[in-house]
């Protein structure tokens, strides 16, 4: 099994910062994609940035809205991934998830997409 844990959401000012971690354990045998996605109330569930498994900054991907703003980075030792989110905004109000594209080899190598539960980052005005 793969497990998806998300922190460091909160409650924060328009232009402030918050960091948020992602930590993948269990039976994995590597990660092609880490990612964050996040979805606010009435809306679809959107991307916000992605990082391949090499992490050059050609292997990363921003939506539009958070380029600038936002940088995404792995520790791939450590199957961790991270999204520093600076000038936060109100429409920034979401929930964030963490995504993964990996292949976990409990029963044989098995590629798949591994979600977070989700970690709550609230931007007031």
């Amino acid at each position: 099994q793969v497990r998806v844990m998300e922190s460091g959401g909160g409650l924060v000012q328009a232009g402030g910062s918050l960091r948020l971690s992602c930590a993948a354990s269990g039976n994995i045998f590597s990660i092609n994609v880490m990612g964050w996605y996040r979805q606010a109330p009435g809306k679809e569930r959107e991307l916000v940035a992605i990082i391949k498994r090499n992490t050059g900054t050609s292997n990363t991907k921003y939506a539009e809205s958070v380029k600038g703003r936002f940088t995404v980075s792995r520790d791939s030792a450590k199957n961790t991934l991270y999204l520093q989110m600076d000038s936060l905004k109100p429409e920034d109000t979401a929930v964030y998830y963490c995504y993964l594209d990996a292949v976990e080899q409990t029963f044989g190598p098995r590629r798949g997409d591994y979600w977070g539960q989700g970690t709550q980052v609230t931007v007031s005005s």
